[in-house]
């Protein structure tokens, strides 16, 4: 023991608890801020109960992700007494302080040293550098073998159903040097799948007109391509999220095709109606974009393509309806997710058209998934006595479950595997695919 110590003067490390709410985005900030503790000395705790604090990071996008992050504070408050609150919701502090006026702090988005001064008036920290250590590539709230990588904060399209910029204000992209300096430590901690996010992945660099930036001893510029490429040599899977289909994204498919990145994209295109598109402020060229798509299939048969949607946007007719189910059969997305639209306080869409009627809304949701069920059903069943690599994120004695390249984690599908042995999370195996069900794969694996 250091001579200046005694049994009397040491006290226990502060015990920080840890609420993360939302979206993949919000989960880097919360490894952030859990990374920058844990470097001063804090231990995470299991509970609110035996903790210093709690800190909240809050999503406050739709008001049903308010009033979970609302009831997360409450909790929070009732089992321990001593809450920080951050994250999205925090950009408007004054919906929580009426609420619970006894919230020790408030802090928005992307504020991580308020969030760690507030922590240190909570909790002053205990740090012992001798005792405190830090894995490089930092503290991760998902498992080893994936990690998301966030390229960018902050979004300049002014979506009319999004009050992001609003929360996270505009584009600020990371330096290429950075991100890829970030990546190779993850990788080299055993990560062997990146999920590159941000809001709007595509126009990465555009804010810093794409400065070029060192890294292995050369410079890198920030852009799409530029990063994608340089991910692809690092040896880990590279899934891109949030991409809109700017002109550009056509340049990254023959990485794809090369197997230099997965042959998975995200493009959250929301809608096919013109009219709705417009007064989304949304890309309404919808013809262009089926014709992208046919193009991307053409230089990557293997490519998967999800995206997400939004039904009973306000004014939507059923004609407009009609026209999204139309596309959807042209389009034969792969993986689609659908959200029912909720008013969001201060967005301008609120007051756009006629709001449509909540029945309406929910018919349309059952029609729309319907729709793409029968068709990701017929695209999975291709994938029948074909052989797929299979990341394992869930051990099983005789069954384990994992994903193909086609699945990101949360939002996907599964691939159910058998096996002689049992197989280790984050292992990669050859399986060959026996059976598909409506979102499902299963299979058998036949190398390792």
């Amino acid at each position: 023991m250091h001579p200046d110590k005694t049994a009397s003067t040491v006290t226990a490390a502060p015990k920080v608890s840890f609420v993360s709410l939302g979206c993949p985005k919000a989960l880097v900030d919360s490894e952030r801020i859990i990374t920058r503790l844990r470097a001063e000395g804090y231990e995470l705790a299991r509970g609110h109960a035996g903790a210093d604090l709690v800190i909240v990071n809050t999503c406050g996008f739709l008001d049903s992700a308010k009033a979970e992050s609302l009831t997360a504070i409450g909790q929070a408050l009732k089992e321990n007494g001593k809450v920080i609150v951050t994250g999205c919701m925090g950009a408007e502090p004054e919906t929580i302080a009426e609420r619970y006026p006894d919230v020790f702090a408030i802090t928005g988005p992307q504020q991580y040293e308020s969030v760690v001064e507030a922590v240190h008036r909570a909790a002053p920290p205990q740090h012992d550098p001798f005792l405190d250590l830090l894995p490089p590539e930092g503290i991760k709230l998902t498992p080893r073998h994936y990690a998301y990588l966030k390229i960018s904060e902050g979004c300049n399209n002014r979506c009319s159903f999004c009050i992001i910029p609003r929360l996270r204000g505009d584009l600020v992209s990371r330096a290429a040097g950075d991100v890829l300096r970030e990546a190779e430590k993850l990788v080299a901690a055993g990560v062997k799948e990146l999920l590159v996010i941000s809001q709007d992945t595509s126009a990465y660099g555009v804010d810093i007109k794409y400065a070029a930036s060192a890294w292995q001893g050369r410079e890198v510029r920030a852009k799409f391509f530029d990063l994608a490429r340089e991910l692809g040599s690092l040896g880990a899977w590279v899934r891109l999220h949030y991409v809109y289909p700017y002109p550009h994204v056509d340049d990254v498919i023959p990485l794809m095709a090369e197997g230099k990145v997965l042959p998975y994209l995200d493009v959250p295109f929301q809608h096919a109606s013109p009219d709705v598109l417009k007064r989304m402020k949304r890309p309404a060229a919808q013809e262009k974009t089926l014709e992208r798509i046919r193009r991307w299939r053409e230089m990557c048969p293997d490519i998967t393509l999800r995206s997400t949607f939004i039904v009973g946007f306000p004014g939507e007719t059923e004609a407009d309806f009609e026209m999204l189910l139309d596309w959807l059969d042209e389009a034969q997305l792969d993986r689609v997710g659908c959200f029912k639209y909720e008013p969001v306080r201060g967005a301008v869409a609120n007051d756009l058209a006629a709001a449509v009627a909540d029945d309406v809304k929910e018919q349309r949701w059952h029609r729309f998934m319907q729709r793409q069920q029968t068709i990701s059903q017929r695209r999975l069943k291709r994938k029948v006595e074909t052989r797929q690599h299979v990341i394992i994120d869930e051990a099983g004695s005789t069954v384990a479950k994992g994903r193909s390249k086609a699945d990101a984690p949360e939002i996907d599908g599964a691939v159910y595997v058998a096996s002689r042995r049992p197989l280790r999370v984050g292992e990669i195996a050859t399986v060959k695919i026996e059976r598909a069900d409506e979102y499902d794969l299963h299979g058998t694996a036949v190398g390792f």
